[in-house]
């Protein structure tokens, strides 16, 4: 592992990007009229976690940090309800639903792991 001199060298954010890339290119296919409902509501969703992995890097405690985490745990969980909504609706494909869970998860798991780091 490198030094880590930005909240771009950190591999949860890194991740966390793929993830946002995943959930705009799954939405494409989403129903016009969804534009402003579903489709904007996951990616903003999806473009919360990077961003308050960002934003808590950046601020001056571990405090501030670690809420900025939880934020961006809380947008994990609204990801994972909306892709579900997505797909008991037809717009994704359980195999699509599948394969952003198991990134969604791993960025999961990796915020956990930050916020329990931050809490010590």
């Amino acid at each position: 592992m490198g030094k880590i001199n930005s909240y771009k060298d950190l591999q949860v954010w890194q991740k966390a990007m793929d993830l946002v890339d995943l959930i705009y290119t799954a939405t494409r296919s989403f129903p016009k009229d969804e534009l402003y409902g579903l489709t904007n509501q996951l990616r903003r969703a999806a473009v919360s976690v990077p961003s308050n992995i960002a934003e808590g890097r950046s601020r001056q405690s571990k405090l501030e940090y670690r809420q900025f985490i939880s934020i961006a745990r809380g947008s994990l969980a609204e990801i994972e309800t909306q892709l579900i909504i997505a797909q008991r609706q037809g717009y994704l494909t359980e195999d699509t639903v599948k394969i952003i869970m198991e990134l969604h998860d791993e960025v999961g798991k990796m915020t956990t792991t930050m916020f329990k780091t931050l809490s010590s």
